[in-house]
């Protein structure tokens, strides 16, 4: 029964070939509008001054996506990539799968490697930003010494305007001719002052760059389950099982739509690649679906090949995305001196974070 039970895609007892290929158009349809609708709220809150970075709406935000993320790892991905890897198809075919729990130990090598991805990551672009802002800062030092060979350059480049070059010839000129020497203690207090504007100048560009990394890694590790569940939907040609999961994953991308564009508006990127990451988290699910539809005739979900693809790039999933919800956001947040020294706001964020888990969580009854 079992080897007969693995040639099918599907069970006869539900089966509606015309009836799911109408319900699989309205699942990419419900699918996107769940997304865009999920990803779009934090973005255009930021807009509207509603996700302030020094508000305490937006850490609050975050700790809902918080435990939206670490239930979406643990709750869905390895729950998933547990039933792939011990399916009792894949275990007729190899009982290699059987013997050691490869659920666990890819999920870990993934967490390891998303250890190792964001901080080379984060190290290249802290270098490449120092080092944009050393140079310009040498270029606007020079002009302001009377090299007026960099104006034509820093005018094209659009660092400084005319009235920004006019500014600090003045301020250079002022500068000279009103304080030709300066005391001992005048001179340690420039540095003092300097070393403290440093400081924070680096404390910018390692908050700036760990936001852009934190945003990249988790985009990745949702897109990844994304298309997986949507080649799932896709291929199924059950009425019976689709509707409920169609209600299911619309909430489920909603969820992640929430928890990614939080994390997307804190780090500021342009327009054009805040653009461009919303439109591939929330085109990825529908666009597995379509895939699914494609292939459903010849695909058989219950294939060795297919239930370890799935089992592994589950796994590595709920490895990057349990990383980035313990270490970036919960961690990050919740042991930052900011939380420590508002009370409210760490009820507030203790509140949502389990909400957060709890919504997400819940939606396992489903999906």
């Amino acid at each position: 029964m079992t080897n007969s039970s693995c040639e099918f895609s599907e069970s006869e007892l539900c089966r509606d070939e015309s009836t799911a290929f109408i319900l699989k158009f309205v699942a990419m349809a419900s699918i996107l509008v769940a997304g865009f609708t999920g990803i779009a709220i934090p973005l255009f809150g930021k807009r509207r001054r509603l996700f302030h970075p020094d508000g305490e709406f937006l850490p609050a935000a975050k700790a809902f996506a918080a435990g939206v993320i670490l239930a979406t790892g643990f709750v869905h991905m390895l729950n998933d990539a547990w039933e792939a890897l011990n399916h009792p198809c894949l275990k007729s075919h190899s009982h290699v799968w059987s013997k050691f729990p490869f659920t666990g130990f890819f999920a870990m090598m993934s967490a390891l490697f998303t250890l190792l991805v964001d901080f080379v990551a984060t190290q290249y672009y802290e270098g490449r930003q120092r080092a944009t802002r050393g140079g310009t800062e040498h270029k606007v030092n020079q002009l302001e010494g009377g090299d007026d060979d960099l104006e034509e350059e820093l005018l094209g480049s659009g660092i400084v305007d005319g009235m920004h070059i006019v500014g600090m010839h003045a301020h250079a000129s002022h500068h000279t001719h009103s304080h030709p020497r300066q005391d001992n203690d005048q001179i340690q207090h420039g540095h003092h002052e300097h070393a403290h504007s440093q400081s924070h100048d680096d404390d910018d560009v390692e908050g700036s760059v760990r936001h852009v990394v934190v945003s990249q890694v988790l985009e990745l590790g949702i897109v990844s389950h994304s298309m997986i569940i949507g080649l799932s939907l896709g291929v199924s040609q059950s009425p019976c099982t689709m509707r409920p999961l169609i209600a299911a994953l619309s909430f489920h991308q909603f969820f992640e739509g929430f928890a990614l564009g939080g994390c997307i508006s804190e780090a500021q990127f342009k327009t054009s690649s805040t653009t461009i990451m919303a439109c591939f988290f929330a085109l990825t699910t529908p666009l597995g679906v379509a895939i699914g539809t494609c292939i459903s005739s010849n695909f058989n979900p219950y294939s060795p090949g297919a239930l370890v693809t799935e089992g592994i790039l589950d796994s590595f999933s709920a490895g990057i995305l349990v990383y980035m919800a313990l270490v970036d956001l919960i961690a990050a947040d919740f042991l930052s001196k900011r939380m420590r020294c508002n009370f409210r706001l760490q009820i507030v964020s203790y509140c949502l974070l389990f909400l957060g888990a709890g919504s997400m969580s819940s939606l396992a009854l489903w999906a």
